[in-house]
């Protein structure tokens, strides 16, 4: 797991950037502890169809679309669109694993009372699995823009997803930040042009993500870089 603490601290101090406007995030380790609900469904699913893998490589499909997990965990083909309908079908049973991070919704509220800062979401999911999974939660209010996976062409880590967003939020590239939990968060926010912030209570073992630009321990540490 990366050692969030001290690298966030250092880089605030010695050339951290501030006064940043526009703050788009993911949704899945990053808002939303939503890693068991999924994968524990997933490999339900999988198993049906005799085909196993280790909890640990299903995780390492976590933060990418539902099609490309699938593609990368060597679905065939043949198989694909029924194991699709399946997973979607078996999520429900593991909703109650599903929780908001601590400190997430105090940290939207800062944010939206800073002069001039907008508030997006970017994600993966779906419109119907949003509706599903985080409009019951309330945390709609906080975010004046979404992106889905009906929005795009190609999703993470390709950047189109984010060029949408900026697109739609007239953004500004130099003062933007994209908040996730992943490698191909990362990589997405970098090929868009933007900031990357890696939030370290989502980023459970995960490779490749050394070159974040911040590294956040707790969610009020986000806040920051909105202050002038």
């Amino acid at each position: 797991m990366v050692e969030c603490c001290e690298f966030f601290v250092f880089y605030v101090k010695f050339g951290g950037q501030f006064g940043m406007k526009t703050f788009i995030f993911d949704i899945d380790g990053t808002l939303l502890d939503t890693e068991a609900m999924y994968m524990k469904a997933l490999d339900q699913v999988l198993r049906r169809h005799q085909i196993v893998h280790p909890y640990h490589e299903l995780t390492q499909t976590f933060g990418i679309t539902s099609l490309d997990a699938l593609k990368r965990l060597r679905v065939p083909d043949d198989l694909i669109e029924p194991i699709l309908k399946e997973w979607t079908a078996a999520i429900p049973a593991f909703q109650s694993l599903a929780h908001v991070y601590d400190g997430i919704e105090a940290m939207l509220q800062k944010l939206n009372a800073q002069k001039d800062v907008q508030v997006a979401i970017m994600t993966s999911k779906r419109q119907f699995e949003f509706k599903r999974d985080v409009t019951p939660l309330g945390l709609d209010k906080y975010f004046s823009e979404f992106v889905f996976f009906e929005d795009y062409q190609r999703g993470k880590p390709a950047p189109d997803p984010i060029l949408v967003a900026l697109k739609r939020l007239r953004a500004d590239r130099t003062q933007t930040v994209y908040i996730g939990d992943t490698q191909y968060d990362l990589q997405a926010a970098h090929a868009a042009g933007v900031k990357f912030g890696l939030v370290a209570w989502g980023a459970k073992n995960q490779q490749g993500v050394s070159a974040a630009d911040y590294v956040f321990a707790f969610p009020d540490e986000i806040v920051a870089l909105a202050q002038e």
